[in-house]
């Protein structure tokens, strides 16, 4: 079959290489599309997946096209998305229900063969079907998305909240959409990149801007979400939580990235900065709302580039032009 293959740092092919093979708790998955992420250029760099030659995609829906021995919860033909999580249920963290913090943390399209080739093998478990109404090839966004909800977790959102996010790509759409529904009494989004800030404002924010100086907010956001992973942003965002708020970790950045806090302040105005790691208990929950309409497909998804152009598409991805791009087989 024919993969995307991030052979060694910096360099990205596409391949033939062995059909998978179901285990006995497994699916064989025919992949319908594949989103690209940041994560994967992360692992293009080096950073994240233990070991390269690895066949990346951890976004992704197809149709089972095989079955293990022991699998009887799906059957050949059934639609499904995956959740790309593979948990050690054995650690101290998985113990405690913080699966995604694993001791032993691996997930497919990252530490194993993923999405982005013809055929991809997951768990029976990770497998969730999709309604009728749901086309295959959209279903690539409910990973994205399940991590957005994660997010909404650990936020843990009160009504009327004011809420700043810095980012208007993929994530940080998505974290739009859900604070709209999530009570917020205003979402403003902070981009310099003039065409994604145009997709927010289609979207319905309440003010939108290049820099948050040009945003009426003098006393801070209840709630600041950096979906970009950038130093300045990220610095910019934590000057501007307001009194009792808190700032949410949601852009995954470089391990080099650094910036500084002000512990006083901290200290003195009962600010919380945290993070979100992945998908926790939330996979299920993002296939419904995606299947309710939470997010509309021909606005997030701005490419569907043929997998043999895989390469190509990972450059325009880093480039910053487009929203979510995705990958078909």
């Amino acid at each position: 079959m024919k993969a995307a293959v991030i052979e060694s740092v910096g360099k990205a092919v596409v391949a033939e290489v062995p059909d998978p093979t179901p285990g006995p708790r497994e699916v064989v998955v025919e992949v319908a599309a594949c989103g690209l992420c940041g994560t994967d250029l992360h692992i293009l760099q080096g950073e994240f997946a233990p070991k390269l030659p690895i066949v990346p995609g951890h976004e992704f829906a197809g149709e089972i096209v095989g079955v293990g021995a022991q699998v009887t919860e799906v059957s050949v033909g059934d639609r499904v998305a995956v959740d790309p999580s593979l948990y050690c249920y054995e650690c101290r963290y998985c113990r405690t229900g913080h699966n995604n913090l694993c001791e032993r943390w691996a997930a497919i399209g990252v530490t194993t063969a993923g999405g982005a080739a013809q055929f991809a093998v997951a768990p029976v478990a990770n497998c969730v079907k999709l309604p009728e109404h749901v086309r295959t090839e959209d279903a690539a966004l409910v990973e994205p998305l399940s991590c957005a909800v994660r997010g909404y977790d650990v936020l843990r959102s009160r009504l009327g909240a004011h809420v700043l996010i810095y980012g208007s790509g993929t994530m940080g759409l998505m974290m739009l959409e859900l604070a709209k529904r999530t009570g917020a009494a205003s979402v403003d989004v902070v981009d310099v990149n003039p065409a994604r800030l145009e997709t927010a404002r289609r979207l319905g924010v309440s003010a939108s801007a290049a820099n948050p100086d040009e945003l009426d907010r003098p006393q801070g956001w209840d709630l600041v979400v950096d979906a970009t992973g950038n130093a300045a942003a990220i610095q910019d965002g934590l000057d501007r939580v307001a009194k009792a708020g808190t700032f949410l970790q949601f852009g995954v950045a470089d391990y080099a990235t650094r910036v500084t806090i002000d512990p006083y302040r901290i200290y003195n105005q009962e600010i919380t900065i945290t993070g979100s790691m992945a998908v926790l208990h939330s996979f299920e929950r993002a296939a419904e709302l995606f299947a309710n309409g939470v997010l509309d497909p021909e606005i997030f998804i701005s490419d569907r580039i043929p997998l043999e152009r895989y390469p190509q598409a990972l450059e325009q991805f880093a480039s910053g032009v487009g929203r979510k791009i995705v990958v078909v087989p």
